[in-house]
């Protein structure tokens, strides 16, 4: 399994992105999770949001709930992350991952792809 990342950049404060995670040989199965994860200099990784295949099952960190956006386009094998209302604070590295299971823990997500970064300015 390979998993790439993309969409980040330079939005300054109020501002938005939106985080691609593609997957690379090999198709979504029914019981994947995706995660997306960040990582600021000095910080522990960090659970932002996961989606289960299987039934839709929906988790959010509370710091992004309401301004994040987690979803799924089946045709193109791709998962995203619409990030709106940009902070400061959400300045990190952002991956994307697969788990067998709903979680937000880290160390649940077996395939980690490289990580984009997402820099907001104030």
């Amino acid at each position: 399994v390979q998993l790439q990342a993309s969409g980040g950049g330079l939005v300054q404060e109020g501002g938005s992105l939106r985080l691609s995670c593609a997957a690379s040989g090999f198709t979504w199965n029914a019981d994947d999770v995706i995660g997306w994860f960040r990582q600021a200099p000095g910080k522990e990784r960090e659970g932002v949001s996961c989606l289960s295949s299987h039934d839709g099952t929906i988790y959010y960190a509370d710091s992004v709930k309401g301004r994040f956006t987690i979803s799924r386009d089946n045709a193109e094998n791709t998962f995203y992350l619409q990030m709106n209302s940009l902070k400061p604070e959400d300045t990190a590295v952002y991956y994307c991952a697969v788990a067998p299971f709903v979680t937000l823990y880290a160390d649940s997500y077996i395939d980690w792809g490289q990580g984009t970064q997402v820099t907001v300015s104030s």
